[in-house]
């Protein structure tokens, strides 16, 4: 990087191993790429990583393709994503439709390391599908709540003869019904590591079901956590009728 270059960034205030990775990070997209921009995000940056937490960094650039990359810079993981502006925006739109609002939040609360003015109505856009709630429509819904409770069904099928699978697939089917329930809920599905805790800040109660699931040590234990838990979010715990939309398939 060049004295201009690093004349022209702003640092977050990091721990001193990701403020070094940053710099490195900074420095490997101006000679890889042609910047417009660069965001720093991730929980580290938030103030708020864990020990492993790895730096996210989005780069918007002009040229028409997009790429993600992985590396090590040190010991910090990196994960860097290389966008126009315009795949940018379509990410916006795709991940509320899934209630997953990554890149506007990645934009929205990251830091601005380099080109902050150049991006300003971006980050604007990015805070406002923030805002906005992704209902599920009736056929999302149904299936969500479906796929849940036969996860629990096949999890109960199997208890006497595999209770190694059975608890595994209840685990899933208990993860299954936190981000239907959030989703339904809040129209947003957090990241798995902080799922319990977003579920604590909309209903307590179910958030305490969850950890009893995860934290018994029997089978049968489990079991009973899992349809207790069936019964709060998705109201159902097996096989269950429902009809999708007539959907039309086009002429050959």
């Amino acid at each position: 990087m060049s004295p201009d270059e690093l004349a022209t960034c702003s640092w977050p205030d990091l721990p001193p191993r990701y403020a070094t990775a940053l710099r490195a990070v900074v420095a490997f997209v101006f000679e890889t790429f042609e910047p417009r921009a660069i965001v720093a995000a991730g929980s580290v940056v938030r103030g708020a990583g864990d020990r492993t937490s790895d730096l996210d960094i989005f780069v918007v650039q002009e040229r028409p393709y997009k790429q993600r990359l992985q590396r090590w810079f040190g010991d910090v993981p990196v994960e860097i994503f290389v966008n126009p502006a315009r795949a940018i925006r379509a990410y916006f739109a795709s991940e509320h439709e899934r209630g997953r609002p990554s890149a506007a939040h990645m934009m929205a609360t990251g830091f601005p390391v380099f080109g902050g003015q150049a991006i300003e109505g971006l980050r604007e856009e990015a805070a406002e599908w923030l805002k906005k709630r992704a209902v599920l429509a009736p056929d999302e819904d149904a299936f969500a709540r479906y796929s849940a409770a036969t996860l629990l069904e096949d999890g109960e099928d199997v208890v006497e003869r595999d209770p190694a699978m059975a608890s595994a697939l209840l685990g899933e089917a208990v993860m299954a019904m936190l981000r239907y329930y959030l989703r339904a809920e809040r129209g947003t599905v957090p990241g798995d590591k902080s799922l319990l805790l977003e579920v604590e800040r909309s209903d307590r109660e179910i958030a305490e079901a969850a950890r009893r699931f995860f934290g018994v040590s029997t089978i049968e234990e489990r079991q009973l956590a899992a349809r207790a838990l069936a019964d709060r979010t998705i109201r159902a715990r097996g096989f269950f009728e429902w009809d999708s939309e007539r959907i039309p398939v086009p002429d050959d």
